[in-house]
């Protein structure tokens, strides 16, 4: 099968391919799906348009608990990710598929379905504006619009020197040098994934023309959480589809001096079960179209 950069983090990269790292995601992609799908106030009718979808985590999520009158659009940038949906869909005839990005659903015809979601898809669009403009445009009066994005500007402002929130004293100076590779890549105003916060998304949905928008906003700074693990297999990990691994930023900025001193601290830390600490914000989004 073919695949791209966006398909290979699904599969791989996101996880660095470690059992216990995929388990992790896994449980918090959970929860965003069900989430979203909650705010969706999906009926066992409704057509259901996943802009987005990468391997079908919403989708197939709709696709449970709509009945067989319903109908799953599934929509994305990379033709690989929705080879893999149809893989999955087999012969499930309450499937489409559409390839097409965010901010261009042509594809999709006027007030023709009656819900929209998407997941973590918004942070990489460039005309975000445009993109709520289609959502509004294919939905039905009284459709539902249901989304989730990270706020990745408030990790810009409040985590932009800390690589899995730790400031070792032993290799705070390596952990810098690796921290600056994504955030020079990262700076507000020059990156899609930085350059809103969740008052643009209320308002981008507002002058798209929704009505009853409402928006769940969560931040958290410095909370302990997993603990650092199997090195090795973290520095496999890419923390975005656009991103270098951990290792590969690693071997862009470091000596092979300063690997070996990183290497044998973060290993002393991992077999201590020293806790990595989670600074994030995100919201979720939903609407109705009048």
């Amino acid at each position: 099968m073919a695949t791209d950069e966006w398909t290979r983090w699904l599969l791989t990269r996101r996880d660095g391919g470690n059992a216990e790292l995929r388990a992790q995601h896994a449980t918090e992609l959970d929860v965003f799906r069900d989430e979203v799908l909650d705010r969706a106030l999906l009926g066992p009718a409704d057509t259901v348009l996943d802009v987005g979808c990468g391997t079908g985590l919403i989708a197939f999520g709709a696709l449970e608990r709509l009945g067989p009158g319903g109908h799953v659009i599934f929509s994305d940038v990379s033709e690989a990710g929705l080879e893999v949906c149809r893989a999955r869909a087999g012969d499930d005839r309450r499937c489409s598929f559409v390839h097409a990005p965010a901010e261009d659903l042509a594809a999709v015809p006027d007030s023709s379905v009656d819900v929209v979601t998407t997941r973590s898809v918004l942070i990489y669009c460039d005309r975000k504006a445009d993109a709520f403009r289609e959502f509004f445009r294919v939905l039905r009066p009284g459709g539902r619009l249901s989304i989730f994005e990270p706020i990745n500007r408030f990790l810009l402002e409040h985590a932009a020197d800390s690589l899995f929130g730790l400031r070792d004293a032993e290799v705070g100076d390596l952990l810098a040098k690796v921290v600056a590779v994504y955030r020079d890549g990262a700076r507000r105003g020059e990156n899609p994934m930085t350059d809103f916060d969740e008052r643009d998304l209320l308002r981008w949905a507002a002058e798209a023309g929704f009505d009853g928008i409402e928006v769940d906003y969560r931040a958290q700074l410095d909370v302990p959480a997993e603990p650092i693990g199997d090195w090795a297999a973290r520095k496999d990990v890419a923390p975005n589809p656009l991103a270098p691994t951990y290792g590969e930023a690693i071997d862009m900025v470091l000596t092979q001096e300063e690997r070996v001193r990183l290497d044998t601290r973060m290993t002393a830390l991992a077999e201590t079960g020293t806790p990595t600490r989670r600074t994030l914000a995100t919201a979720y989004l939903r609407a109705l179209h009048p």
